[in-house]
Formats: C-alpha cells, structure tokens, sequence
C-alpha cells in the first residue's frame, strides 16, 4: 500500500498524457468526493466542482496556459492532452476567500488521482471569463482552479536546487521534465 510520501513524490505536475485514455464523469466523481470531504475554513463548505470528459475538453484546454517557465512550448499536442477536467468554484454566496479552501481540495483530489494511476496538473494560469463564458456559469460561481487529469506518458524528475537558486523547471529534448526542489535544510526556519 502506498504511504503519503509515495504519493507526494509521484503527485507530480504533468502536463503530457495519452489521450487515448477513457477516463469517465464516475472516476471524476470519485476524486470530486475527496476534495467534498476535505477540510474547509468555518466548516462554509464553498467549494462547487465542474466536471469534464468529453465535449467541454476542448473549450477547457482553450482557457489555460500550459508552462509558464516553457515559453517556445504551446502546450501539449492532441494525443497529450488530458481527457478529463475538474474546475473548482467557489459560491461567493458563502465565501469571498476561497484559495486556502481550494488548495486543500485540490492536493486531495490530486493525490486521489496518483493512487488510481493517473496524474495530473493544477492551473491557476486561467482566462477566467473565456472560461466562465464556455461552461455558461452563474454570476455567483468564480472559478478558482482548474485540475487537467489523465494517464500521463512524461516522465517528471525532482532535482536538487542548484548552488545558482533557479528553481524553473525544464524539458530535456527526450521529453524528461525536471522540477527542482529546495533541500529540507533549506525551508527549514529555527525558532530555537
């Protein structure tokens, strides 16, 4: 059985799947449940989740921006795309501050999809009213999140920060994501 660390380490962001994959509304419904059953400020339960796999992919994948450290890169072709959306609202109805709240529901939902064996990765970079527009949603729900899902065919390594601090990440020309991270030592703060 995978512990959470396992699936912290393979919770990666990927942005490259087989699209090819069938991944249903049901398996969506499945991850949507954990980001339902997890923590929220005041217990306000806020949180309102869309969910696409099929003809709304397109529209979706439209409205994100991919790689924001890959510039040349588009984003991926046809056959990487992801086969299924989750977009996380949030009624402003019942709170004007939903970030934390989204955030945490959507580790869950990630972490979720790592132990079925899919993957996935967590937008932000959003044109947020093409995107309203395209799934025709009320005035009172605000999109704070998208997760694309799917079977991913990249592989994604963590590397050591090196001794410059750039912490970008990049693509070998095989195709090999690299993501550097900070050591432990590093974000470690003493209050000793």
């Amino acid at each position: 059985m995978a512990t959470v660390q396992d699936l912290v380490r393979r919770n990666r962001s990927y942005r490259r799947f087989d699209n090819s994959f069938t991944l249903n509304d049901a398996a969506l419904h499945q991850l949507v449940d954990l980001g339902r059953l997890s923590p929220n400020g005041g217990n306000m339960q806020p949180l309102r989740f869309a969910v696409s796999s099929g003809a709304k992919n397109a529209a979706i994948y439209a409205c994100l921006g991919w790689a924001g450290y890959l510039p040349k890169w588009p984003g991926p072709i046809e056959a990487e795309r992801p086969t299924g959306y989750i977009i996380i609202l949030c009624d402003s109805a019942l709170s004007k501050t939903p970030a934390e709240d989204a955030g945490i529901a959507a580790q869950s939902i990630m972490l979720g999809a790592v132990e079925m064996g899919l993957g996935g990765c967590i937008f932000k970079n959003i044109n947020h009213g093409k995107l309203k527009e395209a799934l025709a949603l009320p005035d009172n729900l605000d999109i704070a999140m998208v997760l694309a899902i799917g079977k991913p065919v990249e592989c994604v390594v963590m590397d050591d920060v090196g001794t410059d601090g750039d912490i970008k990440y990049w693509r070998e020309d095989n195709g090999v994501h690299h993501v550097p991270k900070r050591a432990l030592a590093d974000v470690l703060v003493s209050i000793e």
